[in-house]
This record gives C-alpha cells, sequence and structure tokens, in this order.
C-alpha cells in the first residue's frame, strides 16, 4: 500500500492573490522549481551578467512564495515598488507616521525585508488594487504568467507607475508554488501615456470648439454679433483672462466689445494705426504677435507699455483680423499669468483668426446693406407723422426679412386745407431698391395731388396716370381715403388693394368696402369710384399692406380675420393707446425671419372736431364735371348741419351754386371752394356764429353786377347773393379772385 500525502492547510493571508500556502513554515517540502538551471560555461555566462544587465536597465526581481505567502525582492525592487532602506528601518521615515498603516493592526505594510500579499496590496493606489488581484489569481489558477500596470503612492506624497510580469511556477506536485518575475517603474512611460491621451482629449475638444465656434459666428448677423461671439469663447487648454474685439475704423482700432478687464484696467481704445502698438503692428504686417510676460512686451513695445501696464495682465496675443488682404482689426487675448504657447496653441489661435476675420467682413458688409436700405427707407417713408387736430395715428413699417429688407410699401398722412387729411397706404410691386425709388417717386405725386385740394377719385386717377407715364414696368395697389375732420365723413377710393377695417364705438371691429379699380400704373385712363363712410368720435379706421394679413401658411382671409380680432373688443384710449394697439398688431405678424414681403400699416383714430378752431370744408370743383357740383352742394348742406346752423343749409346751397356757377362758366380751369364757421364758445351754451363761403378761380375777370330785365335767363346771381347775405365781397389774388359771403346766426332763445 503507498501512503499519499495530505495537502496542507492554508495559511490566512496568502489567498489574497489567489495561492494556497501550507499551514507550517517548516513543512515547505520540496524546494520550488523556479526555472531550469543555465549549466555553467566559460568566462562570463548569464549569471554573471544578467543581474548587472537588469539593474543597468532599471529591472528588479521578485519571488512570491504562494505557499507560504512571502513576497521577496531585490533592493531595485523595493526601491521601484517605493521601499527604500530608511522605509524598512523606520516605517514612519520621512513621511507622515500614519500613512500607509494597517489600520487593523497599526503597522506598516511595506515595513521589514519580506511582505506578504495583503501588505503588499496595500502599497497599491485602491483602483488598481482590483485589477492586479483579479490578474495574479487567474495566472495562479492557471499556472500562467500576468502583467499590469498599477499605481503605488511613496512616502513623499509621489505618485508613480510600475509595471510587474510574473510567471507562476508549479511544484512537483503540480500546485502553483512560486511566481517569480520583474518589475520596472514606469512613471514615466505612464505619464507619456497620459499626455498622450491628455493631448488626443485636448484636440478632440479643439476640434469640437472650431465647429461649435464656425456654427455661431454663421449665425452671427451684424459686428455686435460677432464680437459678442468671439468675447464668449472658452478656448480649450489656454482659457483667456482677457478677451478683445477691435475694428479698424477711420484709421485708429476701436474696440467692439471686452470682456475681463476690471475697474480703472481699460483695455487699449482708439489706437491710431501708425503708432507703434501691438495691435496696430499686428494688423500692418498680417502677422500675429506673441508677448510671453511683461518684460518681453515692455521691452519690444516701450511706447504702448504704460497703456498695458494698467491692466495688470502677463501676457498677451494679438491676432489681425484680414479677410480678402483688407484688415478689419485685431483680436487681443491677454492672460494673468506669463505663458509661452506652443505650436498647436498659435496654430488654434490662428485658425480663429481667420475664421474671426471672415464673419467680421461678412458682417460689416451685412452691415453696411442694412444701413444703406434703413437710410433708404427712412428717407422715402414720412419722416414723422406731424400733430393733427382731431386725429390720433400711430403707423409701422416692417421690412422683408430676406433681401436688402427694404421694399415697395409705403404709408402716408397728408395734411388737406381745412385741417382735414388724407391717409395713404400703398404696395409697389417687389420688394427691391428699384420697386423703392418707384415708390419713392409714386408718393410724393400722389402727396401733392392730394395736397392741391383734388378729390379723391382724381388723386387716385392722376397717380395711376402717373406710373404709367414713369414707364418702369412696374404696378402698384393703393387706398387713398380722405377723412373730414368736422364730421368723421371718410371718402376712399381703392386700387387694387385691400379693403380697410374699422373699429366702431361698441368694439366691434368689421372689413369696411370699398369700391375699387385696377392697380395704379396699368390703364392710365382708368377709373375709381368714391365710397362714402362715417366715424363717430373715437372710433378707428385700420389701412394695412399684404404681408400683415398673408404669408405662406396664412390664406388673406384668415390673416384678416386675424386683424380684426385684434382691433375688437374695448380700447383703452389715451395718447398711448394707438401706439399700444400698433404694437400688438404687428406682434401679430410673421416672424422677421419667415416674412417674404414688407408690411406698412396705419391706424387712424377720428377724436371729433376741434372745438379751438373754425370748422373747414374745402373742395375742388372740376371745370366740365357736373356730377362733382352736386356732390359738393350736398356734402356742404351736410356739414352745415352737424356744425348746428341748419336752418343755413338752403340759403347757403343756394348761394354757393351761384358763386361757383359763376367761376366755372365765367373761367376755363377748376375752382376751389371753402367755407368756414366761426363761432363764440359760451359757459354752457352755444354762441352766436358766422358762416363764411369763399370760392377761388384763376380768373382775373371780376364779376359785373347787372340788372337783368324779367325775361332775362342769367344776370340775378350777385343779385341773391347781395339779397341774402350779410356781406360779401371779390378780393383780388396772387392769380385770379376770390369771391366769398358771409351769413351771421344766432341761437334761438330757450
Amino acid at each position: 500500500m503507498v501512503s499519499v500525502p495530505q495537502p496542507p492547510l492554508p495559511v490566512p493571508g496568502a489567498a489574497a492573490l489567489g495561492g494556497s500556502p501550507q499551514s507550517r513554515p517548516e513543512q515547505r517540502g520540496p524546494e520550488p522549481v523556479r526555472a531550469d538551471p543555465v549549466p555553467p560555461q566559460d568566462g562570463a555566462g548569464p549569471v554573471t551578467w544578467l543581474e548587472p544587465a537588469m539593474a543597468a536597465n532599471g529591472i528588479g526581481t521578485f519571488d512570491w512564495d504562494i505557499q507560504h505567502d512571502v513576497i521577496t525582492a531585490d533592493d531595485l525592487a523595493r526601491r521601484i515598488i517605493g521601499l527604500d532602506g530608511a522605509r524598512d528601518r523606520d516605517p514612519s521615515a520621512g513621511r507622515d507616521p500614519s500613512a500607509g498603516q494597517d489600520p487593523s493592526t497599526g503597522t506598516d505594510p511595506g515595513a521589514g525585508k519580506d511582505l506578504s500579499a495583503e501588505s503588499f496590496l496595500e502599497l497599491l493606489h485602491p483602483d488598481d488594487r482590483p485589477v492586479v488581484r483579479r490578474r495574479t489569481r487567474r495566472a495562479v489558477a492557471e499556472l500562467g504568467q500576468c502583467g499590469a500596470y498599477y499605481r503605488t503612492v511613496f512616502p513623499n506624497g509621489d505618485l508613480h507607475a510600475v509595471r510587474f510580469r510574473g510567471r507562476v511556477v508549479p511544484n512537483q506536485d503540480g500546485r502553483a508554488a512560486h511566481m517569480i518575475g520583474f518589475v520596472w517603474d514606469a512613471t514615466v512611460e505612464l505619464n507619456k501615456r497620459l499626455h498622450a491621451d491628455h493631448l488626443a482629449v485636448l484636440r478632440e475638444e479643439r476640434t469640437r470648439f472650431i465647429k461649435e465656434t464656425a456654427r455661431a459666428l454663421s449665425d452671427a448677423v451684424s459686428v455686435y454679433d460677432v464680437a459678442r461671439v468671439f468675447t464668449e469663447l472658452p478656448l480649450p487648454g489656454i482659457p483667456p483672462d482677457g478677451l478683445v474685439l477691435a475694428v479698424l475704423e477711420n484709421g485708429r482700432i476701436q474696440i467692439q466689445r471686452s470682456i475681463g478687464y476690471r475697474d480703472g484696467a481699460k483695455a487699449p481704445d482708439h489706437i491710431p494705426i501708425d503708432s507703434d502698438h501691438p495691435a496696430t503692428v499686428a494688423l500692418r504686417t498680417r502677422t500675429p504677435i506673441f508677448l510671453g510676460s511683461p518684460q518681453e512686451y515692455q521691452q519690444r513695445y516701450p511706447q504702448a507699455w504704460p497703456l498695458a501696464e494698467q491692466t495688470a495682465r502677463c501676457s498677451w496675443v494679438f491676432l489681425p483680423l484680414v479677410a480678402s488682404g483688407r484688415p478689419l482689426g485685431v483680436c487681443v487675448i491677454s492672460f494673468d499669468e506669463d505663458r509661452e504657447l506652443d505650436a498647436e496653441d498659435r496654430t488654434l489661435l490662428g485658425t480663429l483668426g481667420g475664421m474671426v476675420a471672415q464673419s467680421l467682413a461678412r458682417a460689416r458688409l451685412h452691415d453696411a446693406e442694412h444701413e444703406l436700405a434703413a437710410g433708404l427707407q427712412r428717407v422715402l417713408l414720412p419722416r414723422r407723422i406731424p400733430p393733427l387736430p382731431g386725429f390720433t395715428t400711430a403707423v409701422r413699417y416692417l421690412p422683408a426679412g430676406t433681401g436688402l429688407q427694404i421694399g415697395g410699401d409705403w404709408y402716408d398722412v397728408v395734411p388737406l386745407p381745412g385741417g382735414h387729411i388724407g391717409v395713404v397706404i400703398g404696395d409697389v410691386q417687389g420688394h427691391d431698391v428699384h420697386a423703392a425709388g418707384v415708390m419713392g417717386q409714386l408718393r410724393i405725386a400722389l402727396r401733392a395731388y392730394a395736397a392741391e385740394g383734388h378729390p379723391p377719385d382724381a388723386v387716385m386717377a392722376r397717380a395711376s396716370r402717373f406710373l404709367a407715364d414713369l414707364d418702369t414696368g412696374h404696378f402698384a395697389t393703393c387706398l387713398y381715403a380722405e377723412v373730414n375732420v368736422d364730421y368723421g365723413a371718410v371718402y376712399a377710393v381703392r386700387a387694387g388693394h385691400l379693403d380697410p377695417l374699422v373699429r366702431r364705438a361698441d368694439g366691434t371691429g368689421s372689413i369696411q368696402q370699398v369700391a375699387g379699380g385696377l392697380p395704379l400704373g396699368i390703364d392710365p385712363e382708368s377709373t375709381y369710384p368714391v365710397t362714402r363712410f362715417t366715424l363717430d368720435p373715437g372710433e378707428l379706421l385700420l389701412l394695412c399692406t399684404d404681408g400683415l394679413v398673408e404669408t405662406r401658411s396664412v390664406d388673406l382671409d384668415d390673416g384678416m380675420e386675424r386683424i380684426r380680432q385684434a382691433i375688437a373688443g374695448p380700447q383703452p384710449q389715451g395718447p398711448g393707446a394707438l401706439e399700444a394697439l400698433a404694437e400688438r398688431i404687428e406682434a401679430t405678424a410673421a416672424d422677421h425671419h419667415e416674412r417674404d414681403d414688407d408690411i406698412a400699416l396705419l391706424l387712424l383714430r377720428w377724436d371729433g372736431p376741434d372745438g379751438h378752431r373754425p370748422r373747414t370744408l374745402r373742395r375742388r370743383v372740376p371745370q366740365a364735371d357736373l356730377a362733382r357740383i352736386s356732390e359738393v352742394r350736398r356734402e356742404l348742406r351736410d356739414a352745415v348741419r352737424r356744425w348746428g346752423v341748419g336752418e343755413l343749409a338752403d340759403t347757403v346751397e343756394l348761394l354757393t351754386s351761384e358763386l361757383i356757377t359763376n367761376a366755372l362758366v365765367h373761367t376755363d380751369r377748376d375752382a376751389m371752394l371753402t367755407a368756414r364757421l366761426f363761432q363764440e364758445s359760451q359757459e354752457d351754451a352755444v354762441g352766436p356764429a358766422r358762416l363764411r363761403v369763399e370760392v377761388d378761380d384763376e380768373s382775373d375777370l371780376w364779376p359785373k353786377r347787372r340788372t337783368p330785365g324779367e325775361q332775362a335767363s342769367s344776370g340775378r346771381g350777385l343779385m341773391l347773393v347781395e339779397a341774402l347775405s350779410d356781406a360779401w365781397g371779390v378780393d383780388p389774388r396772387g392769380s385770379g379772385k376770390r369771391m366769398w359771403f358771409e351769413l351771421a346766426w344766432a341761437p334761438t332763445p330757450a
């Protein structure tokens, strides 16, 4: 019978790295097989030169007795893992006595010549222990090899990296007995890897930074937007403490925006381009300037140093902004400490400067075009709407979101004789510079026709003929309305334009239908019917162009309904109420970038007649328009009744007909009728009034009073005027004459 030896009992702690040590050191059994011995040779063999060669290359050796859980290492290996002689002699030498101590025993795991597996693991960085433990256990279980990087903290606090490579050697029973191997200091190697990883991460961040910066600069529209984007850049790897974007204007570098400069330490501004300043030198030479210290700045640019010294900066970068060979400005990047930039840093900054320069050139072109368009539009549109007694107005113009942001939409308010006003809204075909030019000519012509006193239909017909004679190839839609300040009557004509909207006193909003004609400029002989409607005091008239109500996603009917709802409802009165309503209507328009057409808006509120001035009616009577004579008589009768002197209506109509007939029969020009009521104001009562009617013509021939016979068909006009009026006369004018009469009126006693 053959006796089989029993396996030894395990020793506590040996399983830390996966070993199975025996229970008693004195029963260690046969010596472990570490390696096949090399037969000795003559001269220097491996046994004699291997150890010096390994030491010369910084390689130490170790032997882990797995069965007894003892790790033995040579001096070089101990130094590599941080166990020098001082530490062996005094666990607390050169460091905090409590550092690295086992919390259960209070002893230093590295003290002494030998280590246990658990003591060795205590020397490792906590994050690396599981990796080393896992790999050694697998090697012990498989009787194989293992290796790993790990970090260890030296007694002085330095973090070192160690790399080991070990091989498990079995005993004659086939069990893992020893692990023998090498260790070497991999701190430099690991630092290189960490540095390479850091550079890779930094390059990735900078690539992402370039993409994000390019995207942000592409969205920048104006010079201010470019300056804002630049001064908010993070610059990965070289975070700046101060950023300045300055542009070249009128031979000087002027700051657009800066950030990071404390109170009392301002960035350089308004620097002449020919001065000896690094910003101007960089711009003149088209070359970036890097100043790594205050001493270098002071040495190279002594004249500029006193100003730079106030900023308390220690290093600077001046990037010239040049696009298409044109100097545009300079970027200044500054730091609070001395800084020498490497090649990659300078490449990044050079790339950034080029991007900013291209964006700045595009933004300056946009600003110039925008200023040109805005200036042209300001010149073509009314500069301001003058105060008009009895009326309150609010106007808006919104350019299209594409192109030069200029177009052919316009509005106008024309003061007319007698205190009345004419309101115009129009839209010339297109929204470009040509359309804007045609609009400017048409607006001035229409304004002149209205100011001459022509009735609305004549104003529109003449404007259409004028546009056709220009032969621009453009047509225009337009709406013109004459509003009587005394009784709120509106006489409107429409040339292919949108109908106006009206908000009544009860808060309801509606579309006011107006008879229409062809757009202006299509047929020079077009006629335009007049539509008459009235406003009560406080009621509102809205005129707009189609850009406000019609978009790609909203049709015309829905847009008109939206505006009708916007003006409906109770509205506050007062000087600012109409402006607030205009803002609210403007907010319903499409967003600026989505607008395909420009927008013109005019709001007019009739506040009622002004009691502090004479009430006036002024009308032009054409030479060959008999229907117009009848219409003027009807308007005069209505006005007299609204003015509160209706008892004079029959007499006024008769005498006025005589004066107009006399002017038209004896001249070949139009006549101008003006009626004014002068009334004395009394407290809590209506005072006496005086009505004066004037008819102007351009003839120098004065009327002659005649005595007609019973059978005469004419000659009685002046007799009627003299008999029925309280006063009458004829006054000369610069060209022509003025015939007039007056009627007195007194209130009936109660």
